[in-house]
């Protein structure tokens, strides 16, 4: 009953819309658990993954995000730049990241400007980012999204797809 509901009113949440392969990034500019200004353009010519995590410092997005830190030198090897994203402040983002010691930023996107252009969400007062996973390639084009995320084996899969 509750999910006819939902579905009458618009609210149930159903799989993200993912951005298809092929397809130009959507350009961002956004602020950094470090205070930094993170710009996609200014990136060009590096492989970007881009991941975005529901909720700093939770065990799913713990998981997640030490993987990346663990493996980060396999990333780089391959010459990819690490882009965790979420609805999280700065001052929580930062939190996370020097908690766990993550070597990558963590964007703050309090506004979910890059999350409803990246289809982590549907509504500019979305509570949290939904867990999905964009790999871009140099030319800014998307290369992967990963609509499916397992914090326990994703890395692994993000890994075989650089």
């Amino acid at each position: 009953m509750r999910s006819i509901l939902r579905k009458l009113l618009g609210r149930e949440q159903g799989p993200p819309k993912m951005l298809e392969p092929g397809t130009a990034a959507p350009e961002f500019s956004v602020k950094a658990h470090d205070g930094t200004t993170v710009a996609l353009s200014a990136l060009r010519g590096k492989k970007i993954v881009l991941w975005f995590f529901p909720k700093a410092d939770t065990p799913g997005c713990t998981i997640e995000g030490n993987s990346f830190r663990d493996r980060y030198d396999q990333f780089t090897a391959r010459g990819a730049r690490i882009l965790g994203c979420s609805f999280d402040d700065a001052a929580d983002n930062k939190a996370f990241a020097e908690k766990f010691g993550y070597p990558f930023p963590l964007l703050c996107d309090t506004t979910r400007t890059v999350g409803l252009a990246y289809g982590a969400c549907d509504s500019a007062s979305a509570r949290n980012a939904r867990r999905i996973t964009y790999v871009i390639d140099e030319h800014g084009r998307i290369a992967h999204a990963l609509p499916k995320v397992d914090p326990t084996t994703h890395i692994a899969q993000v890994l075989s797809l650089l």
